[in-house]
């Protein structure tokens, strides 16, 4: 039987209420105020209006530990929450638990200065500002990370940055003041110490936004993908982070948890996307009789209800093993679940999507939105290809008996 602790189960209550209340309710509201802004790339006033709330109630910045201004929750406990979340695409946000600032504020709080912190951490902290995270390069493979390139050189008490950055989320945003950027400052060093990460102020002279990226023909205003051009940029020598050569232990600090967050969202995409599944099947007739009595669409709600709950499993396990045993020691589980969450995510929208008909791929249930992320996350932080690699090199490394059987 899975159990929570009392801390996470008034949470879940307190949040599940507020989305039914307020999230829910407005999401027409942000969409509607969102398009009528003279600059697409502004936050709708709506937003604001629900943090205001959402911090009053004390439902803020719920994925820090106490001592940094959260709610001292276990990765285990945090899950569910993540989830009830991740069933509207405004609500992280309103929470202050939204990509990429939750993994950036993460950084800056275990690698930063005390400066770095009073500049960017606390106003992040405060839901005032927005940050991006610069890491994927339109000319390398940069599911290979030691092939990111963007060059950052030491000149006096100043990094002088050249290259170009894409999808980088956030970058468009003009609430966003940070790039946490990883670039290269030692190409002469073993493959793994040649990187670095370094914080570089959104409006430095020298970024230009070359454009803004689509997903799937989204392009996910006022928080964007941006396409960015470094020239010359620089940067001060104290906006390294932790040292020349240590951006991939860097990265993997970061990447552990934002992982697994991306794939508790999942899960509560693909639970709204059932809900909505039932509600279609239940009132549509077709052929004499409700899309509930036909077989394949009963195959389809059962096929998801299972593999839902097989993923959530798997994340809570996951979870459960980052809080008792480290996240290095649950690299498997944390590969395993960010191939399984964002495919079966997929995989319950394209049926949702299949049982509205034609109105599953317009924007009146949100479905195909939600379609095009979930087929989006099987990129983020790293390709399934590249986790299943990994799944398979520490299953291969196992001791097994000579005789499994």
């Amino acid at each position: 039987m899975i159990e929570f602790s009392d801390r996470s189960k008034r949470f879940q209550e307190q949040l599940s209420a507020f989305m039914d209340k307020h999230i829910y309710p407005n999401e027409s509201v942000y969409i509607e105020q969102q398009q009528a802004l003279s600059d697409k790339w502004d936050s709708p006033p709506v937003m604001n209006e629900l943090k205001a709330i959402a911090r009053a109630e004390g439902l803020w910045n719920l994925f820090l530990p106490e001592s940094h201004e959260g709610a001292g929750l276990t990765n285990y406990e945090y899950s569910p929450l993540c989830e009830i979340m991740g069933r509207s695409p405004i609500a992280p946000e309103v929470f202050n638990c939204s990509a990429p600032d939750t993994g950036n504020i993460e950084v800056i709080e275990r690698y930063g200065t005390e400066e770095h912190k009073r500049r960017w951490m606390i106003p992040l902290l405060n839901g005032e500002i927005r940050s991006a995270f610069a890491m994927t390069e339109p000319d390398v493979a940069s599911s290979d990370a030691t092939n990111i390139s963007l060059l950052a050189e030491r000149d006096g008490d100043e990094y002088v940055l050249n290259g170009r950055k894409w999808w980088t989320s956030g970058a468009l945003d003009n609430r966003t003041e940070i790039l946490v950027t990883m670039c290269k400052t030692n190409p002469d060093a073993p493959a793994y110490q040649q990187h670095s990460m370094i914080l570089v102020p959104r409006h430095s002279p020298g970024i230009k936004v070359l454009r803004s990226l689509r997903v799937l023909g989204y392009e996910h205003a006022p928080c964007g993908h941006g396409d960015l051009e470094f020239t010359d940029v620089r940067v001060p020598v104290e906006n390294l982070l932790l040292g020349e050569g240590r951006g991939f232990e860097i990265a993997q600090g970061r990447l552990g948890p934002g992982r697994i967050h991306h794939c508790m969202r999942m899960i509560g995409v693909a639970e709204r996307a059932l809900e909505a599944m039932i509600v279609r099947a239940r009132n549509r007739v077709a052929f004499g009789k409700t899309l509930a009595e036909q077989g394949v669409v009963r195959e389809a709600i059962a096929t998801s209800r299972c593999e839902i709950d097989q993923a959530r499993l798997l994340t809570l396990h996951t979870a459960h093993l980052m809080d008792t045993v480290g996240n290095k020691k649950a690299r498997t589980e944390i590969a395993m679940i960010k191939v399984v969450a964002p495919n079966m995510a997929h995989r319950v929208l394209d049926r949702a999507i299949q049982v509205h008909g034609g109105a599953g791929v317009c924007q009146d249930f949100g479905l195909a939105d939600a379609w095009a992320l979930s087929r989006a996350v099987r990129l983020m932080d790293g390709p399934d290809e590249v986790h299943l690699d990994t799944i398979a090199k520490l299953e291969l490394r196992r001791k097994l008996a000579d005789k499994p059987w």
